[in-house]
Formats: C-alpha cells, sequence, structure tokens
C-alpha cells in the first residue's frame, strides 16, 4: 500500500471511488482524464490538492505536524547569525600564524582556509588575506584551538615524592623551582599534588587555561592510581560514586576500579573532577581503605605514560589542543 494511503480515520464509502459508483468520476471519463481527486496521474501517485469526485472537502495528503489536510506546518523563521569583521590591517596574516602554530604547511593552511574549516573568533573565515592579532584573537581548527602564541609553555612534569607544589618553598624544602626555576617564563602549576604524591602536573605560563584545569565547574577529570590496605569491600566503588560526606561537604567519584590485588593490599583506580587538598586520600580513607601509594596519572587527555619521574616535557601541539577543548576554550 503507498505511504499516500487514505488514513484508516477516512474509510472509502462504499461506492465510492474510480469505481463508477454515484460519488465518484466514471472510469475514463473527464475527471479522469484531468488527474482529479480520488484518481491516479500518469506517475501513480494521488494527484494532492484535487477535489473529490462528491464535491466534499479535499481528500489531499496529510502533513506530518499539520492540522488541517491543506495546511502544511510553517518552518520558524531563522536569524541569520551576525557576521563579524575579525580582519586586522595591522595584524599577520592568518596562515602564517597557523603554519608557525604546527597546523601544517603554508599551503595546507591555505586549504583549510578555502574549505571553511577556519573559525577566528567563531568566525568562518574563507579568504586568505585575512590578517589577526595573534595576541587578542582564537582560532579554532575542525574545532581544536590553535595555540599562535609562541612565548606560551606547556610542559607535562612527573613529580618526584617529597617535593612540594610550589615555586618557592620558605622552609627550603626541594620544590618546584629545583626543577624548572631556571626557565625564562614565570610558569604556574595546574593544581597540586601533596608532598607524598608523585605523578604528572602540569606547568603552563598559560593563566587561563590553567584556571579551566583546575577549577571543578569545567568538569576536566584527573585520574590516580593508588595503592590501598585490602581486601576491598564489594560496595566500595559504589560508595564512591554515590558520594560520601567529608569535613568540607559531599564528594564522589566518576569512576572507580581495581587495578589488580595483593596480600593486605589492592591497586585502585580513581577518577574524579574534584581538586580539594587531599581529597583522593580522604575520601578511600572514608570508606575505610587508607592510601599507602598514591600517583596522579592523567589529567584531561594528557597522560604521564613512561616520563621518568623529576623529568619533564613539552606538550606537542595535539596535545595543547586536546586540552584547550577539555577546558571549553
Amino acid at each position: 500500500m503507498s505511504e499516500y494511503s487514505r488514513s484508516p480515520r477516512q474509510p472509502r464509502k462504499k461506492g465510492s471511488g474510480s469505481s463508477g459508483g454515484p460519488g465518484g468520476a466514471r472510469r475514463g471519463g473527464p475527471a479522469a482524464a484531468r488527474g482529479g481527486s480520488g484518481t491516479k496521474g500518469r506517475t501513480g501517485r494521488p494527484v494532492a490538492g484535487g477535489r473529490s469526485g462528491g464535491g466534499g472537502k479535499s481528500a489531499g495528503p496529510r502533513f506530518a505536524g499539520s492540522t488541517k489536510a491543506s495546511q502544511p506546518t510553517k518552518l520558524p523563521d531563522r536569524k541569520a547569525a551576525p557576521e563579524i569583521d575579525v580582519h586586522d590591517p595591522e595584524g599577520v596574516r592568518l596562515q602564517k600564524l597557523m603554519a608557525a602554530g604546527g597546523v601544517g604547511s603554508r599551503r595546507v593552511c591555505e586549504n583549510l582556509i578555502e574549505q571553511g574549516r577556519v573559525e577566528v573568533d567563531g568566525q568562518v573565515v574563507t579568504e586568505l588575506g585575512v590578517r589577526i592579532n595573534p595576541q587578542t584573537q582564537v582560532v579554532h581548527v575542525d574545532g581544536v584551538r590553535v595555540n599562535l602564541d609562541e612565548d606560551r609553555v606547556y610542559l607535562a612534569f612527573n613529580k618526584p615524592k617529597g617535593v612540594v607544589t610550589t615555586m618557592h618553598d620558605e622552609l627550603g624544602r626541594i620544590s618546584l623551582e629545583d626543577y624548572v626555576g631556571n626557565r625564562e617564563q614565570r610558569l604556574f602549576h595546574v593544581g597540586r599534588l601533596d608532598a607524598d604524591t608523585e605523578g604528572l602536573l602540569l606547568l603552563t605560563n598559560d593563566g587561563d587555561l590553567a584556571h579551566r584545569l583546575q577549577h571543578p565547574a569545567y568538569g576536566v577529570l584527573k585520574t590516580y592510581v593508588a595503592t590501598i590496605r585490602g581486601p576491598v569491600q564489594r560496595d566500595v566503588g559504589k560508595r564512591l560514586r554515590e558520594g560520601v560526606e567529608l569535613e568540607d561537604g559531599p564528594v564522589s567519584v566518576d569512576s572507580f576500579r581495581i587495578v589488580d590485588h595483593q596480600p593486605g593490599k589492592a591497586m585502585v583506580e580513581v577518577v574524579l573532577h574534584e581538586g580539594r587538598k587531599h581529597v583522593v586520600r580522604r575520601m578511600l580513607e572514608a570508606v575505610g581503605h587508607p592510601v599507602l601509594e598514591l600517583v596522579r596519572t592523567e589529567v584531561g587527555p594528557i597522560r604521564l605514560a613512561d616520563l621518568k619521574s623529576g623529568r619533564t616535557r613539552r606538550l606537542n601541539k595535539a596535545e595543547i589542543g586536546a586540552l584547550y577543548k577539555a577546558a571549553g576554550l
């Protein structure tokens, strides 16, 4: 049966249609030749909007969302987004900045612009002559932000146990200054790791990115691997996901799993976006499993991987773009 078949709510009356009955046109008659209602045109489909053979209301096809057979739904008017002039006559050519930012060769960047895959301050740019200010304007390629400022530094650091997370310690303890203090740029540490916790710490002079990565409102996940006293009770994961009450308020994990079992202890993975002081240690202790060792292995899309303790490495362009995306920049 055709998709244009009569609705079940409008049953065909006996003797109607093209059978030659009182309400229909005779087979081969003038109405049929003109393709009137109740007949099929030369294409085999009913002709929409025609009159019925009995002179009644139209029985044309119903349109989805319409209230009447002859009244299709009107689509709402959409206001076009206002165009923004992102061109800065005193700026640098867009394709040159993109190439310097590691997107690709100058020719590759020009192709990306012409294909409409580049945005400046949220505006799609397709002209090759556009100049912009890399200090104030933001560029995205295929939705991923490009770092245009060559003075910005993005480092991954494997903090050893016993190092305090500060650029200068008044008590003379070993701090981040002992590892990156000789750099020209003033670096921020993204969040903190207590002295007894080791693992991944991001360092940068991009203050806006650092703020977003460590603020819980932006939901950037941090992954920890903890060695705890065991055995682990079956309901620990459920309790942590539902939330536990600490002295400074409730807190919950985004993910929890057991990595390994050993006599008297276990290794677990904890993922959360909270950044409170000692939050992982306090949570695990609250459910009866004090932490023996703690390592942070991931911050958003950045992994510690095989980076040796006490060593730093520069993040590549793809990692920087992934961090911007995770932080909503």
